[in-house]
């Protein structure tokens, strides 16, 4: 979902721009819920069925983090050997989940577009590396490099595109209109980078598949999905929620006293409501190369496709461990890569639920989990993927897991000009350099509108800095070169490893992009410094307006790095913005991964202006 996507570090408290939702902010009231139904097909895996149900029972009913319901199902060629619910689908009523019970998979959505674009490759109507004017001639962006984009940047998160549409992303009762929305907001955009230079995460490229579809088939995504994929796959409990669903089992939230049920009106990026036994379906046509139970759905050339490491043309790409396929996380998945074993995965969250969906090819095996919010998918599905592949023989042993104690001190090699502050998605990072030859790392607080220390950091054999306490290590990488435009480029950034899921992997991530101090601000942009804003357009039933209670943004700035704006709340988060005009503030930082992702441009319509765009949402002034 975010936010069709999780934080890759695991659960975290984040907001709809970044498509993960509320996990851990308190927001989801839960009680202990009692035993779940189970189908279990006789025979295989028992080992690893016993090994779920423990660490699903456990997640239900942590008395510190108590999650409602998780749902599982896993397939082993064409028969599902496992499928079980746990908890409760109704807070209130204390009604138990069941296998057909529904939840909303976020972003495990976005493999559907990448589906549908690899039918109508098929059927000749488009073709991936063809830029998408060309379908779409009403599309259009500020920046002229928008015509180049092509549905295989949109796919790949390689497009440019600023981010996430926030506007009625998450709601408790349909809105449509979003992703047509979605393209009116974007013509009065800039591009964040140019297509193909680098891979961020980015919702707004699938939901233009979206717009894609209905004009290239004359039907709606949402139509034409539920036409060519989800009835040939007979996931007949799968849809999208274009309106109130008038049968079903469905989790729902049950927020602050009250229960509601979650829309996620951005379709194609984050918007499916299924159960883990349809997907079981989606998967054995996956490994079974566009073919189910005799049926060709989609071309084996298209899941080929789909299953393609999308990132060796990429200009900046300071992550290798994140190779994105079309729809896929990944199509080496670091804990199966550790184990000798190809694997994809993709994984998602909206505002109340998370899930996990691994697909092992080879093996014809894959596993979906998905729950409200509060538990740790990608931990659980890791562990049982890897459990259920060494069950049927096709591992040996489990791979070792990757250390997070830090190694011996080595001499640090200085910061040769790397201390100062570090702007992404989120909140900034400020860098320093402490007399004891450390390295401290700060994060700029709301709260205190200052710097809280994350904590100071020593030089290792290894090469990177860590601490004593954290189990995450930092470092300082560049990225220099020239663009597809021959343009010299020169980026720092700095670098985060963490050991997320079941612990076998590393993953490498920018966290942070150095910034450079510019003019100080223009007496336009000085009076609006310390101002409150408050949004105006999303509907009353938008989470954020419901559950948050739609907290004000506010203007500030860094002593320490004059000549930029920071702009936000805690649904926005917390942006650095270069003033371009007295009317326009612009993205200022090109961060590959997850923390460059929902960036905007900020538009007054004058210098006095007492309402502000950002995306597609209105603000005014308080």
């Amino acid at each position: 979902m975010t936010r069709c996507k999780r934080n890759p570090e695991g659960p975290a408290s984040e907001k709809r721009r970044q498509f993960l939702g509320y996990t851990g902010a308190g927001l989801l009231a839960t009680v202990l819920p009692g035993c779940g139904n189970d189908e279990l097909h006789s025979a295989p895996y028992q080992q690893t069925i016993a090994l779920g149900q423990q660490m699903i029972r456990q997640a239900v009913t942590d008395p510190s983090n108590p999650v409602a319901a998780i749902s599982v199902a896993m397939v082993k060629g064409s028969t599902v050997v496992w499928q079980e619910a746990f908890g409760v689908a109704s807070v209130p009523g204390q009604v138990k989940a069941t296998p057909q019970t529904r939840f909303n998979i976020g972003s495990v959505s976005k493999l559907f577009p990448a589906l549908a674009a690899a039918i109508l490759v098929d059927r000749g109507l488009i073709a991936l590396d063809t830029p998408i004017v060309k379908y779409l001639p009403t599309f259009t962006m500020l920046s002229p490099e928008y015509a180049q984009i092509t549905t295989r940047h949109l796919l790949s998160h390689a497009s440019g595109l600023p981010g996430t549409n926030g506007r009625n992303l998450f709601t408790f009762e349909p809105v449509a209109g979003y992703a047509a929305d979605t393209q009116a907001e974007l013509a009065n955009s800039h591009l964040k980078h140019l297509p193909g230079e680098l891979a961020v995460y980015c919702n707004d490229g699938f939901t233009m598949v979206e717009q894609i579809v209905l004009a290239v088939t004359g039907q709606s995504f949402a139509d034409f999905v539920q036409s060519e994929i989800l009835a040939p796959l007979n996931m007949t409990h799968s849809s999208y929620l274009t309106s109130v669903p008038s049968g079903g089992s469905f989790s729902l939230p049950y927020v602050n006293g009250t229960q509601h049920q979650e829309f996620v009106n951005a379709y194609a990026t984050g918007g499916l409501s299924s159960t883990p036994a349809d997907m079981m379906n989606l998967a054995q046509m996956i490994y079974g190369g566009g073919v189910f139970q005799g049926k060709r759905i989609v071309s084996a050339a298209g899941i080929a496709q789909m299953g393609t490491d999308q990132t060796q043309s990429l200009t900046i790409n300071p992550s290798p461990e994140w190779r994105w396929g079309l729809g896929w996380d990944s199509v080496v998945q670091p804990a199966l890569d550790a184990a000798g074993v190809r694997g994809w995965e993709k994984d998602g969250g909206t505002a109340f639920y998370s899930t996990e969906f691994f697909v092992v090819p080879n093996s014809q095996f894959a596993l979906l989990v998905t729950g409200n919010s509060g538990y740790n998918a990608r931990a659980i599905a890791e562990t049982l993927v890897l459990s259920a592949l060494k069950e049927d023989g096709t591992i040996s042993s489990l791979p070792a897991k990757v250390s997070t104690t830090a190694p011996p001190a080595a001499p640090g090699p200085g910061l040769a000009g790397g201390a100062g502050i570090y702007g992404n998605s989120d909140a900034p990072y400020q860098v320093l350099a402490n007399a004891d030859g450390s390295l401290q790392i700060n994060q700029w607080d709301a709260d205190t509108r200052g710097w809280a220390q994350i904590g100071a950091y020593r030089f290792r054999t290894d090469g990177w800095w860590w601490s004593d306490t954290d189990t995450a290590s930092y470092r300082l990488t560049v990225v220099s070169g020239n663009d597809s435009e021959g343009n010299a480029f020169h980026y720092r950034y700095l670098m985060k490893r963490v050991v997320p899921g079941a612990g076998y992997a590393y993953l490498t991530l920018p966290v942070g992009q150095q910034l450079v101090a510019r003019a100080p601000l223009d007496s336009a942009w000085q009076q609006r410094v310390g101002t409150q804003w408050t949004l105006t357009n999303d509907s009353p039933s938008a989470v954020p307006i419901a559950v948050l209670g739609n907290p004000p943004a506010f203007f500030a700035t860094l002593a320490e790095l004059p000549g930029y704006v920071l702009y936000g709340n805690e649904d926005l988060r917390y942006q650095l913005f270069v003033p371009v005009s007295d009317t326009l503030g612009g993205m200022s930082i090109k961060v590959p991964g997850n923390f460059g992702r929902d960036l905007y441009d900020i538009r007054f319509a004058s210098a006095s202006a007492t309402t502000l765009t950002i995306g597609s949402s209105i603000y005014s002034r308080i």
